[in-house]
């Protein structure tokens, strides 16, 4: 994962030059407006490997649509929105559009060799995994994400910032609030 250069228009809509303050030290109690940093912010050790697909064939995933997405998505298609919604998507219980499943109920744009089918045009909570906020809420939850993809601490992986990891997390957050009317 790379990092756009400072001048940007990924810097300034999303704020990459922008400084982690430092978490201060205080010796004694905590006041309770103290807040400590999230535990991600130095960064974490991450590489999506080729071929794995292990997040992508997780059966009973559920892949929440933006608008943007939907949008993107259809064009890749080069289908209308309503015309793609209808064939590649579903509501769920609270009327959120999300992402139509397999049989075997994997994401429905996986081969069988692992690759996904719109790598290029994929939603936005698929681009941020592994940092979705359910997966880095707590260390409990963390070790699961371990457990589930390679490519957290792999001996190729690179150092995701903490800036890079926030920016995914409020992706996440975004796709999930999803839309219910087109």
């Amino acid at each position: 994962m790379t990092r756009p250069s400072d001048e940007s228009e990924s810097t300034k809509k999303f704020g990459f030059g922008r400084k982690w303050p430092k978490p201060r030290q205080k010796s004694g109690r905590k006041s309770r407006g103290d807040k400590q940093p999230a535990w991600w912010t130095e960064g974490v050790m991450f590489t999506c490997l080729p071929d794995c697909g292990r997040c992508c064939d997780e059966p009973d995933g559920l892949v929440y649509l933006s608008r943007d997405d939907v949008q993107r998505l259809a064009e890749y298609h080069g289908k209308e929105v309503e015309q793609w919604l209808e064939s590649d998507c579903r509501k769920v219980h609270d009327g959120r559009w999300v992402l139509n499943s397999k049989e075997d109920r994997t994401c429905i744009y996986i081969r069988g060799d692992k690759r996904c089918d719109v790598h290029k045009a994929k939603p936005a909570q698929c681009r941020a995994y592994p940092f979705w906020g359910e997966n880095m809420k707590n260390d409990q939850s963390w070790q699961k994400t371990k457990q589930l993809c390679p490519g957290l601490d792999h001996h190729e992986a690179i150092l995701i910032d903490g800036e890079t990891i926030k920016l995914h997390l409020e992706a996440d957050a975004h796709s999930e609030q999803s839309f219910i009317d087109w």
